[in-house]
């Protein structure tokens, strides 16, 4: 059985390629002339540098595969962020859509967000069913945090339309995901920090956390034993903020933060956010406003699905924080130092 998958150089593609080799897929990734191809080294796999402007190299790309895993994406900021993530999200699902339909791939998986999914409290945690609280609300208007939800949920609606044509289409959404390969790094931003200096402050809100290794895994369930027109969240881990910090800072052996961030602060740090991110746009993309405001609540989620229909594990979080921080002082973001994992 051959895999197509975008995005297999990032963080989450790359632990899904990993997990389609060991479970018995040939792999055929799309990468572009720009991408790093650190993730890929040394795995047998097949790149291909199909422009998915070109429905004829989409199809011709696609021919011998029995899947497409669509697991790129993106989060941007500045002028043309919505523009790039409507691209990625939107025009590439379409064409990788069209494409399989034409060269006869049955299977199509689409990677999209919890951000697409509502969210719980820690005594009713919210389901694929949950409805979303009022987008100008959770996001705002002209966001990159909106712009994220709308070509995201966007992206969903065109796997559902097709598999009203007949496509087996598959959706996961990924929540807070952690471990290795974090190279920009993103949800591993926390864990650099802690280890290069003291963080005295922890947001207040709450995450459902997954290991790296099982949201990996998680992606080729679904596109193997998913139910076609469902989604899957992949989410194991219900922590609050102060919770999963703590076990964090056991992992990097440095001092715990002590603090609740005030929701003043948050917005400080928002807007801070907003001028370091001219300097580097992808390391401080989580110091965006609305995703700053968003850590100071809890957003717990049920993902239950996935265990129960797709026999997803839910490994401890602290093996995804061991290889997380393994990984960063293995490629220079943290010094050697500290209790190693």
């Amino acid at each position: 059985m051959r895999l197509f998958i975008t995005g297999g150089t990032g963080f989450v593609g790359a632990h899904v390629v990993r997990a389609a080799l060991q479970r018995g897929w040939q792999v055929r990734c799309l990468v572009r002339s720009t991408s790093p191809r650190a993730a890929l080294e040394g795995l047998d796999v097949e790149c291909v540098g199909t422009d998915l402007a070109d429905p004829g190299a989409v199809v011709r790309a696609l021919r011998g595969c029995e899947a497409v895993a669509h697991v790129a994406g993106t989060f941007e900021h500045g002028p043309r962020a919505l523009q790039r993530m409507h691209a990625v999200h939107v025009e590439a699902t379409s064409a990788l859509l069209r494409g399989a339909e034409a060269a006869g791939v049955a299977r199509f998986l689409l990677c999209s967000s919890s951000i697409t999914v509502g969210w719980g409290s820690p005594e009713s945690p919210a389901d694929e069913e949950s409805p979303l609280p009022d987008p100008d609300r959770s996001f705002g208007r002209g966001t990159p945090l909106r712009g994220y939800f709308e070509t995201k949920s966007e992206a969903e609606r065109l796997v559902l339309q097709a598999c009203s044509r007949g496509l087996k289409g598959v959706v996961v959404n990924p929540d807070y995901v952690i471990g290795a390969w974090d190279s920009k790094p993103t949800s591993g931003a926390i864990l650099v920090q802690m280890g290069r200096h003291w963080v005295p402050f922890y947001p207040q809100g709450g995450k459902c956390f997954i290991t790296a290794s099982d949201c990996g895994l998680g992606h080729v369930l679904a596109l193997e034993q998913g139910v076609p027109g469902r989604r899957y969240l992949l989410g194991t881990h219900n922590l609050l903020y102060r919770e999963f910090m703590q076990r964090a800072a056991r992992i990097l052996g440095v001092r715990p933060p002590i603090l609740p961030l005030p929701r003043a602060a948050g917005r400080l740090v928002g807007l801070a956010g907003s001028l370091l991110r001219r300097l580097d746009q992808h390391r401080f993309a989580l110091l965006d406003g609305q995703v700053v405001e968003a850590t100071q609540s809890i957003r717990f989620r049920d993902g239950s699905r996935a265990e129960r229909e797709l026999g997803l594990p839910a490994s401890p979080i602290e093996e995804g924080i061991e290889d997380a921080v393994r990984w960063f002082r293995d490629h220079g973001h943290l010094p050697a130092r500290g209790r190693a994992p």
